[in-house]
């Protein structure tokens, strides 16, 4: 098939046979006929095969061949980067040159009044990306609402990267009568789903399938180590005299620090990314063209649109997480009929991304194993191995889980409990008198008191099985004892000295019985503990409710047992109230 049989005018023909265009691609051949038909299209074939003639071809033709009277815009291609978009703009002028229709390239980074004054003075096709489109539509320069055919570009990653929101502000206000045109690279399953959903009875053309790769490309795996990569990079480009090379990255942060060891090495390389200014990365991007820069590092995003149909080689600095990702990477190289050599670098963390490329390729990529740095997948290479590391090397990056493991001393192995503290018996109580491990988290200062407490009453539960919250409310319960019993002894005793638990004795050594608790009073009216039964927790004649000394202003002298004895006993319930100044008792 030529491009005469495909019925195109005779300026788009000329144009065409200017371009040195005789037969056209099989992407070019299945959708130019159903896109001059005014059908819907989804459209997927390999990087470099002509997708931007496929759609630019027909939507020329059928703006010329139905002319309006007004100025509005009737065509519209979104795009995810300026180069893409700047890259089409070309294939428009160089496609249009013999006709009077009117095309723009708007996008971000750049002052808008240039492109609002272009807007202004009309324009039959509008090519671009979404933030600035949004931007300017929201300020109204730009009307959509005469808009006949819409072309979605490289719609998977539009729709996978973060362009989703973007693309439905604009559709939501296109008209709806109108030519939807999708064409991509790669379609997935999932994003071919989500795209056919705003495309009304889409004539689907699929030239290669989704795991296809381009045969013409020789492709090789190194298995590498992730901070080596930056030393094989430099050390393959100046081996294997590489012309010119295309650099992929993760990440925009990685793409400058790639493009920085390069030049270190003594290799011209320039970085692209989201981050760089426009004019930055149209310098870079001409640089590279031009061949003043033998190395161009980019991210995805940004490589989209960089046309070069002498790119020798692609570099996958870093395996993409989705796999159709590695195909449109290595399709950069190989155009026009020409070869190319993608050379990816794989680290033992990668290797999850690699088999996810296999399996859609269907086939496993070569891998070269004679090389410095050389790994098998996550094993370090060993004298054997035919790709093993220089000597000094291997060893500085084996890892550490081949050292052999410390012997820990006996005790220490069989997890023993720590020893006893200095001033304590040696000899462990009993098994079942033996703390609980949780018993561990109290504090050393908790240990120290519950060590100089005097013995237990006949009521008390033993403290060694206690826990450390249990401890803490026992020995408030014992403060307010103390104080209580000293609140309620006669006036005409000498003052007693503070409890022996500031002085503590010697460690290792027991106190002395004078030294044990001077004057402490007596135990027998203190209230029982927890395991006396309730009936005993009555109040006696004369015992005072700790409780109460410790919150009360003034001792009581009268304790009730209810409520209703305390109103009874003041009045009863039509009693002035009293305040706490004006009281007698």
């Amino acid at each position: 098939m030529t491009f005469k049989q495909l019925n195109l005018i005779p300026a788009l023909g000329k144009a065409v046979a200017d371009a040195g265009y005789e037969t056209p691609s099989p992407i070019q051949a299945k959708a130019i006929p159903p896109v001059l038909e005014g059908r819907d299209l989804l459209g997927c074939a390999q990087t470099g095969t002509g997708k931007t003639a496929a759609f630019a071809l027909p939507i020329l033709q059928l703006l010329a061949n139905h002319p309006t009277g007004h100025n509005k815009i009737r065509a519209l291609i979104l795009t995810p980067t300026r180069e893409l978009a700047l890259q089409i703009g070309e294939s428009f002028s160089q496609y249009g040159k013999y006709l009077t229709l009117r095309h723009l390239v708007i996008f971000g980074g750049v002052g808008q009044q240039p492109q609002v004054d272009a807007l202004k003075k009309g324009v039959d096709i509008l090519i671009a990306c979404p933030g600035r489109l949004n931007d300017l539509m929201g300020q109204g320069f730009v009307d959509l609402s005469r808009l006949e055919i819409f072309v979605l570009d490289e719609a998977d990653r539009m729709l996978d990267m973060g362009f989703i929101h973007d693309v439905k502000k604009v559709i939501a206000k296109l008209p709806r009568r109108r030519q939807n045109l999708l064409f991509s690279a790669t379609m997935p399953r999932e994003i071919e789903q989500l795209a056919s959903s705003f495309l009304i009875d889409p004539v689907s053309v699929k030239v290669d399938p989704v795991s296809s790769t381009v045969d013409r490309i020789q492709q090789s795996l190194y298995f590498v180590e992730k901070g080596d990569k930056r030393k094989l990079l430099p050390y393959l480009i100046q081996t294997l005299d590489v012309k010119n090379a295309l650099v992929f990255s993760r990440t925009k942060h990685g793409a400058n620090r790639i493009a920085q060891d390069l030049n270190k090495a003594g290799i011209s390389a320039a970085a692209i990314h989201g981050n760089k200014s426009q004019t930055a990365r149209v310098a870079a991007l001409e640089g590279f063209k031009a061949g003043q820069t033998r190395v161009l590092v980019a991210t995805d995003i940004a490589a989209r649109g960089i046309d070069i149909n002498e790119l020798s080689h692609v570099f996958n600095f870093a395996l993409p997480e989705v796999p159709e990702t590695y195909v449109h990477r290595i399709g950069r190289t190989a155009r026009a009929g020409a070869d190319g050599t993608a050379i990816s670098f794989c680290a033992p963390e990668e290797r999850e991304y690699l088999a996810g490329i296999e399996k859609l390729n269907r086939k496993k990529i070569p891998v070269v194993r004679d090389h410095p740095w050389a790994k098998e997948g996550q094993t370090p290479a060993d004298p054997s191995h035919p790709g093993q590391m220089p000597a000094g090397k291997s060893q500085a990056r084996l890892p550490k889980a081949k050292e052999a493991p410390k012997q820990l001393p006996p005790k220490q192995a069989q997890g023993k409990l720590p020893g006893p503290r200095e001033g304590q018996p040696k000899q462990l109580p009993p098994k079942q008198d033996r703390p609980k491990l949780v018993q561990s988290h109290t504090t050393e200062k908790e240990n120290k008191v519950e060590t100089n407490q005097p013995n237990h009453s006949a009521g008390e539960a033993p403290a060694q099985g206690l826990s450390a919250s249990a401890k803490r409310r026992r020995r408030r319960r014992k403060a307010a004892q103390h104080t209580a019993e000293a609140a309620s002894a006669p006036t005409a005793q000498p003052q007693q000295p503070a409890p022996v638990r500031a002085q503590k004795a010697p460690q290792g050594q027991k106190a002395a019985p004078s030294q044990k608790a001077p004057a402490r009073p007596a135990r027998t009216e203190a209230v029982p503990q927890s395991k006396a039964p309730r009936e005993s927790k009555s109040p006696k004649e004369n015992a005072q409710d700790p409780g109460l000394i410790l919150i009360a202003r003034k001792a009581p002298t009268q304790k009730f047992a209810n409520f209703e004895e305390y109103m009874t006993a003041h009045g009863g319930e039509t009693a002035p109230i009293v305040s706490w100044e004006d009281r007698e008792d």
